[in-house]
């Protein structure tokens, strides 16, 4: 298409007076200009996503943790780790763990500077569903562990978690503890955020001395 330009400027399709402002028009004609192609704006690479919250109670899940920390939901399953009814008959038994100060582990773990508590008691303890959490208390970190074994400085605040399955069955899971979680006698520790189902007479390692055993109820 051919345009004239105007003594004003303007770019008109008439070439005896411009159709925009009535001037007359005596210059020769000059192609129209070529329309410019708006840029293309790339598109902004996606934001990487995060770990959705827990969507049974909107916690921040922890990386890849199968357990919600706060309510227990498990991300493999879909659900909250409970018995949603009780079982015909008796109650059955509860499992129980004794927890206990064990020389074997501490001197594999070879720590300058700490002294093995020599006489220190040994406990057992009823583990009751759904989840039991293994840590040390604090006030100024707001935990209150279930199981608290503050006197083992090895031991996180928020260390381990015991988890009981909808089909009745004990996992244990790291909670990305700073010493680790040992289960008998691995080399290796659980990842954080791993799990691991439990059988009568497994024993959990945490912190420097302590060693928990499970046992299974008697029938």
């Amino acid at each position: 298409m051919t345009t004239w330009t105007c003594p004003k400027g303007h770019a008109s399709a008439e070439s005896d007076f411009c159709d925009t402002c009535g001037a007359k028009i005596g210059a020769a004609p000059v192609p129209a200009a070529a329309v410019a192609e708006p840029a293309t704006v790339p598109d902004a690479a996606p934001e990487p996503s995060a770990e959705p919250p827990c969507p049974n109670c909107g916690a921040p899940r922890g990386g890849s943790a199968r357990f919600c920390e706060d309510c227990g939901y498990d991300h493999s399953t879909g659900r909250v780790p409970q018995l949603d009814s009780p079982l015909p008959g008796p109650p059955p038994g509860r499992w129980t763990a004794t927890v206990f100060a064990d020389r074997v582990y501490f001197d594999a773990n070879e720590v300058d500077g700490v002294t093995f508590p020599d006489g220190a008691p040994e406990q057992t303890v009823t583990l009751p569903a759904p989840q039991v959490r293994i840590g040390r208390s604090s006030s100024s970190q707001g935990t209150t562990p279930d199981l608290d074994l503050t006197e083992d400085p090895g031991v996180s605040h928020n260390h381990a978690l015991l988890t009981l399955t909808i089909d009745g069955q004990w996992l244990v899971s790291d909670l990305g503890s700073t010493n680790g979680t040992y289960l008998n006698d691995e080399d290796a520790p659980l990842t954080a955020g791993q799990s691991r189902t439990l059988k009568d007479g497994d024993q959990v390692h945490v912190g420097i001395w302590t060693t928990i055993t499970l046992h299974a109820p008697s029938d």
